[in-house]
């Protein structure tokens, strides 16, 4: 047990981490003794869950959701396969899915930005909120 310390510190700091990346502040490593006053606050993280037609589109997405610094990171997995309903029809389809990790008050404007870039009639989008997808 004593070998899943430091892998259990680390990931307790993923969401100061990602707090920092995404506001743009080098992050820092605060010792375990100090993870209480880590400046985090339950529910200021999220994940987006956005699907693309291919990986050309998924990396132009990502590459421009971080530079706009709407997310610290987007993790790409490529050759899911997504079985929906559209236009009263089953379908199946090959896509990558981007995995968005951004500040839950940057969410409005990510989901904006994505829906305004992205190649599909409805962009799809999935985060802490209820949504219809």
């Amino acid at each position: 047990m004593p070998a899943l310390l430091p892998v259990a510190s680390r990931l307790l700091l993923l969401p100061r981490a990602l707090l920092t990346m995404a506001s743009g502040s080098p992050p820092t490593q605060p010792s375990p003794a100090s993870d209480s006053g880590s400046g985090y606050v339950p529910g200021s993280v999220s994940a987006a869950f956005v699907t693309c037609p291919n990986e050309k589109v998924a990396k132009e997405i990502a590459r421009a959701v971080v530079e706009k610094r709407l997310a610290a990171c987007v993790n790409l997995i490529p050759q899911i396969t997504s079985i929906y309903e559209w236009k009263g029809k089953i379908e199946e389809d090959s896509e990558v899915l981007m995995m968005i990790k951004t500040q839950s008050s940057l969410v409005p404007a990510l989901t904006d930005f994505v829906r305004s870039v992205h190649p599909y009639e409805v962009a799809e989008s999935c985060h802490d909120e209820p949504c219809s997808c």
